[in-house]
C-alpha cells in the first residue's frame, strides 16, 4: 500500500495518472476546527493561513471525487476507519485473482478433488 497525504489537486493529478488509485477524502468536522487545527500546527504565516481558510470551502466540496469519505472528528475512529477502507480494498476480487487462481487450480493437482 502506498499512502500518499496530499491536497485535492494532487489527488487529481495521481487519478489522472494512476491505475487502481483509491482515493480517500479525510473531512474536518467543521471550519472552526479546521481553523482551529491549522493554526495550531504554526507551519503558515498568517497571510498563508487566511488564503488557505478562504479556499476551504472549495477544497471540501471536491470530496465528491473521491470514493470515500472519513469525517476527522475523534482520532480512534477516523483511524479506524482508514484501516477498514484498506482491508476491504485489499480485499477486493479484483486484487485477489490470483490467490482465488492459484486455489482454483490446487483442486486439479495431485490430492485435490479431480
Amino acid at each position: 500500500d502506498i499512502i500518499l497525504e496530499i491536497g485535492v489537486q494532487g489527488a487529481a493529478v495521481v487519478r489522472a495518472t494512476m491505475q487502481s488509485v483509491v482515493g480517500i477524502f479525510i473531512l474536518p468536522p467543521s471550519p472552526e476546527v479546521l481553523r482551529a487545527r491549522l493554526a495550531a500546527r504554526m507551519t503558515e504565516r498568517p497571510e498563508e493561513l487566511a488564503l488557505r481558510l478562504r479556499n476551504a470551502r472549495g477544497e471540501v466540496e471536491q470530496y465528491r471525487h473521491f470514493d470515500y469519505l472519513i469525517m476527522n472528528d475523534e482520532v480512534e475512529r477516523a483511524s479506524a476507519q482508514m484501516a477498514s477502507v484498506i482491508y476491504a480494498e485489499r480485499a477486493r476480487r479484483e486484487r485477489q485473482e490470483w490467490a482465488a487462481r492459484r486455489v482454483l487450480a490446487s483442486f486439479s493437482e495431485p490430492g485435490g478433488f479431480e
